[in-house]
């Protein structure tokens, strides 16, 4: 496995566990967790996608991980 499938790897990883956890109620789909593992997950998948110079996936996981960003803040801004 090369270096680019095992960061993909992990990064779609996360975001699946994150999704598997929200569905069985593990986590909130509003919760702080579920959108820092969506960031992570999207930033790792994203970057993979760069590294085989992949521009579909460049641009859905760059957007997945900026509407990400923008839901955690909300959440944040929410809670104070």
């Amino acid at each position: 496995m090369s270096y680019n499938d095992i960061v993909g790897t992990i990064g779609v990883g996360v975001i699946l566990i994150a999704y598997f956890m929200n569905i069985f109620s593990f986590i909130k789909k509003d919760g702080v967790l579920f959108y820092v593992m969506n960031i992570i997950g999207a930033s790792l998948a994203c970057y993979a996608s760069i590294l085989i110079n992949y521009l579909p996936f460049i641009i859905l996981e760059a957007t997945w991980a900026m509407v990400s960003v923008l839901g955690l803040v909300k959440v944040l801004k929410k809670n104070d």
